[in-house]
Parts: C-alpha cells; structure tokens; sequence
C-alpha cells in the first residue's frame, strides 16, 4: 500500500468533486525513428472539460520526451458524481 501525500486528494474524494476516468492517446514520433508512427495509452482521473492533469502531462513531454506529437484522442467518463450517490430508505430482504 502506497502513501498519499497529504495535499493530494483522495481518489474518491477527486470522483465526487467530478473528476472522471480520463483514458489518452497519444500518437508521436521518435527523432531516431520518423517513420514509425508509435502509441501511448495513458489513464488518470481528470476534471471535463478543462482537463488540467492531461495538460500538465503533456507540458511534460513536450519540455522533456524527445518525441514529435502526431495527434491525441481523448475519452472521458464520469465514475461517480454527487447526484448518483443517494440515501436509499428500506431494507431489501433475500431468503
């Protein structure tokens, strides 16, 4: 088990700000092969449609990957948000 670091919210708590399930594709190129047209898939929780933590990833790369961006699909989903968490009054019995 990881720690976490004490300004970083919990991953539950991101959800139910709004952040969602954010899936990246990234397509580049590599100085030494041009030709080859290469992928990266990168997941992390981001908040729509802003998408703060897949800017800062991709400030990164284009400060520190020597690789050339070709292009870049994104899909995002909601995991949990505040009005699909509800109260449910009643006990459901089985058997």
């Amino acid at each position: 088990m990881t720690t976490q670091d004490a300004r970083e919210p919990s991953e539950l708590a991101r959800r139910l700000s709004g952040a969602g399930l954010l899936t990246a594709e990234i397509h580049y190129w590599l100085p030494d092969t041009p030709s080859l047209l290469q992928l990266f898939v990168w997941q992390t929780l981001d908040e729509a449609p802003g998408f703060p933590r897949l800017n800062r990833f991709l400030d990164h790369w284009r400060r520190e990957i020597e690789a050339t961006l070709h292009s870049i699909r994104i899909a995002h989903s909601a995991l949990v948000r505040p009005t699909e968490v509800r109260v449910v009054d009643g006990i459901i019995r089985l058997h």
